[in-house]
């Protein structure tokens, strides 16, 4: 599975950063305002069609939250616009409104006007609404952002050990099994919430987060990150334990990257690294390209039916594992990876037409669905990969790569 037919000599990081650089400003965030804010109820439209019309008024918490973070964070790392911060703001207000029970724990969705539609059984509302609200709270701050983040971020460490609480389907006792999403979701919120939570804080929460994905549930004797293990850490023979997501893998080590950083680990960057080119090299169809969905370790059958499609989110977040991975270590094999990457995107899942990016593909690169946003897919896993791969690669161009501090 080598990179045999790719070209890295026609590109440079300086061209790829002005590549993403114009794509997300001039064609993925004036999409969203364009097509996406709800002026008569507050909030965003989640479901967008090829052309940015609304299908579907449906307003799933997750999505609203992350499109908060995604403009707050436009507005403070790229340019004070106003109109992002307003996009960001009254985004916040509807979620804020109408977005939590009684007990603080985010719905999963809400009808258009903010009367809840889908109880909150999943934890990742309320991941999203803590990072979107953190995110806000460091461009407008004082307004009540930051104590609902922090105690977000507590209900969910509270939350942890049975994120789905009363809406468990599960027989108790009858599937001791845990999961692999939380705790790498948790290696990136804890970053994100620094400002909020207080360098002691995340200074202890650190070392249990990078323990938990790099030695329980990446397993050395496989090479790779599995998703569901028993909650003694042991690996699970069965659908759920013999699943891999490649792209999950892959994103979780850029966050470790970012968490090596900040603690000043070359070693924990590094093992960061081989282990996002090894799921690469695994999960790569080198029939027709593109990252397989889903596998199964052991290379039976796996009972997601949509196993072989190509993601939006899969791709993009591996291109930014490489361009971290290329401009903290120098390592060729990122920046072939990187190259590799950014032809496959460009080519499958930009739309030239109407703009944006679509989200599924089939094994063999065919658009499956026109939609632009929908229940899983909002405005985040594009922009938020296009301004990573902009500012990195800008950062490789002008400053070579990565030392650590003296």
């Amino acid at each position: 599975m080598g990179l045999t037919s790719t070209n890295t000599t026609a590109y440079t990081p300086a061209l790829l950063a002005e590549l993403y650089r114009k794509e997300l400003l001039e064609n993925v965030l004036p999409f969203w305002l364009r097509h996406s804010r709800d002026n008569d109820h507050g909030g965003y439209f989640n479901c967008l069609n090829r052309d940015g019309s609304v299908f579907d008024t449906e307003k799933f918490m997750w999505l609203q939250a992350r499109e908060v973070w995604t403009f707050a964070t436009m507005y403070e790392a790229v340019s004070p616009r106003a109109e992002w911060l307003d996009m960001a703001e009254q985004g916040a207000a509807f979620i804020l409104q109408h977005g939590r029970d009684e007990q603080g724990d985010w719905y999963f969705s809400l009808s258009r006007e903010g009367r809840p539609l889908i109880q909150p059984y999943n934890i990742f509302s309320d991941c999203f609404a803590a990072m979107g609200l953190g995110a806000l709270d460091k461009v407008s701050p004082g307004k009540g952002y930051a104590e609902v983040a922090e105690t977000t971020f507590n209900n969910i460490l509270r939350r942890r050990h049975n994120p789905k609480g009363i809406y468990n389907k599960q027989v108790p006792g009858s599937n001791n099994t845990k999961g692999f999403a939380l705790p790498m979701i948790l290696c990136n919120l804890a970053l994100e919430l620094e400002h909020i939570l207080g360098k002691e804080k995340v200074d202890a929460f650190i070392p249990e987060v990078i323990h938990e994905v790099m030695d329980v549930f990446y397993k050395q004797e496989l090479g790779l990150v599995v998703e569901n293990l028993h909650v003694d850490g042991s690996l699970a023979d069965s659908f759920d334990g013999r699943l891999l997501n490649p792209g999950h893998a892959v994103e979780a080590m850029w966050f470790i990257m970012d968490l090596g950083v900040r603690l000043n680990d070359p070693a924990l960057i590094r093992k960061a690294v081989d282990i996002a080119i090894r799921e690469l090299e695994y999960g790569w169809d080198s029939t027709y390209g593109g990252i397989f969905y889903f596998l199964d370790r052991k290379g039976l059958p796996v009972q997601q039916l949509e196993w072989d499609q190509k993601l939006w989110w899969v791709h993009l977040e591996a291109l930014v594992a490489m361009a971290k991975g290329y401009q903290l270590t120098g390592d060729q094999r990122c920046f072939d990876w990187l190259v590799r990457l950014h032809e496959y995107t460009w080519s499958h899942f930009r739309d030239e037409e109407y703009g944006e990016w679509y989200a599924y593909l089939n094994r063999r690169g065919e658009v499956l669905l026109p939609l632009k946003g929908g229940k899983w897919k909002c405005c985040f896993h594009v922009p938020r990969a296009l301004l990573n791969g902009w500012k990195t690669l800008e950062a490789t161009a002008k400053n070579g790569f990565y030392s650590t501090p003296s």
